[in-house]
C-alpha cells in the first residue's frame, strides 16, 4: 500500500518494528499488555524542510534507517503499523 508513497517536506514514513515478546527474565508478555514500539524502519523520506530563504535543507535520516521516536510522535496511519513523522520528532538513529 505504501510502495508509492512520498512524504512531503521534512516528513518521514516509518514502519513500526515489533516489540519484545519476552522480558529479560523469560516471561512472555501477552498482547494486551504490550506497548506500541517506539522504534521503526524508515520506508520513505521527504525532500527536506525549507529555510527562510526557500533553500532546501537535506534530511538527516535515510531509507532503511532504524529510528527511535517519542511515544506520541507522528500521525498513525489506518493499519496502525505505519507512522508519518516530522524529522524533528525523531529522537535518533540506531547505529548497526
Amino acid at each position: 500500500m505504501f510502495e508509492k508513497f512520498r512524504p512531503l517536506g521534512d516528513r518521514v514514513l516509518v514502519k513500526r518494528l515489533e516489540g519484545e515478546e519476552k522480558t529479560a527474565g523469560g516471561i512472555i508478555i501477552p498482547d494486551a499488555a504490550k506497548e506500541k514500539a517506539q522504534t521503526g524502519k524508515v520506508i520513505a523520506v521527504g525532500t527536506g524542510r525549507k529555510d527562510v530563504n526557500g533553500k532546501t535543507i537535506a534530511m538527516d535520516v535515510n531509507l532503511n534507517d532504524v529510528v527511535y521516536f517519542g511515544k506520541y510522535a507522528g500521525t498513525e496511519l489506518a493499519d496502525k503499523d505505519h507512522l508519518i513523522i516530522r524529522e524533528d520528532e525523531i529522537l535518533g538513529v540506531v547505529e548497526k
